[in-house]
């Protein structure tokens, strides 16, 4: 480390005293974080499907397409991309209805973020990526391999849930989404801001309808991860692993829903080494 050493005569009460050593030592800092979501240098919009999809691209190599999970934006993978950057092209991208994709007059459904993600890989003039999905991201992961499976090489999934009743999630969260359902009528929604927080969560309550038979249909390998604490239960994970043909499970010790961001290093490296090394059936 180099250290710059500044003197400097200081002045007190308009009295010079003597000389001084002011030693102030300059050290190096780290580099600035990266505004994932609001970097002009790497953001472009698209025209997707009747509304304006906001991207950002990070490194070089094979396409890697990141998705966040519900009321989320690009910004919930600042912990993983410089990882994987340095050896995919990154492509991040705020879903439908949330980000700076903003779309107030449309319904949403997982399908139509799904086809988003797609229409997006063809605008980029990408035929196909490798694909890691975060919760609702989980869920339009499958989604994506499922509608359109020659886009996805392999994909990673963690946190997802196939149906939104009770049986999918931890002890008692269903029960408390149908307070806040039921509350719903009750509610004001006069800004923006508050209709589509509603809407957001309203897919959560409502969605999504994913059956064993669609999952059979994947082709791509795939790793589907939760938290050992996760908010959709261990068993219903389990059950995605097991009708999915060519799957890998993960059940992450020691962690809640975010598996990413709790478990960054080994989460980045596992993924990667799915990704990367021959696939292997384990079931």
């Amino acid at each position: 480390m180099h250290l710059l050493r500044t003197f400097r005569f200081c002045y007190i009460s308009a009295v010079w005293l003597p000389l001084l050593v002011c030693a102030t030592v300059i050290c190096a800092q780290e580099p600035t974080p990266v505004p994932y979501g609001h970097n002009p240098a790497n953001g472009k919009f698209y025209d997707i499907n009747g509304f304006k999809m906001y991207t950002e691209v990070y490194g070089s190599g094979p396409p890697l397409l990141l998705i966040h999970g519900n009321n989320g934006n690009m910004s919930a993978f600042a912990k993983n991309v410089p990882y994987f950057a340095t050896h995919y092209q990154v492509i991040l991208a705020d879903s439908r209805s949330q980000g700076r994709s903003l779309d107030p007059d449309h319904p949403l459904t997982f399908e139509m973020m799904a086809d988003d993600y797609s229409a997006l890989l063809d605008a980029m003039h990408i035929p196909s990526a490798y694909v890691i999905g975060w919760s609702d991201g989980g869920i339009n992961a499958l989604l994506l391999a499922i509608r359109h499976p020659e886009k996805v090489n392999r994909l990673a999934s963690t946190g997802a849930n196939l149906w939104p009743t009770a049986d999918a999630f931890r002890a008692g969260l269903w029960e408390d989404e149908k307070k806040e359902y039921d509350s719903g009528p009750d509610k004001t929604y006069s800004t923006a801001k508050e209709k589509n927080d509603r809407k957001l969560f309203l897919l959560d309550w409502q969605e999504p309808h994913i059956t064993l038979a669609q999952l059979h249909t994947i082709q791509a390998p795939s790793l589907i991860i939760c938290g050992d604490h996760d908010l959709i239960s261990v068993t219903h994970t389990v059950l995605i692993y097991q009708n999915i043909p060519h799957a890998n499970l993960w059940v992450v010790p020691n962690s809640g829903h975010g598996t990413l961001i709790e478990h960054t290093d080994d989460f980045n490296h596992q993924v990667d080494k799915f990704f990367t090394e021959p696939y292997k059936d384990l079931q």
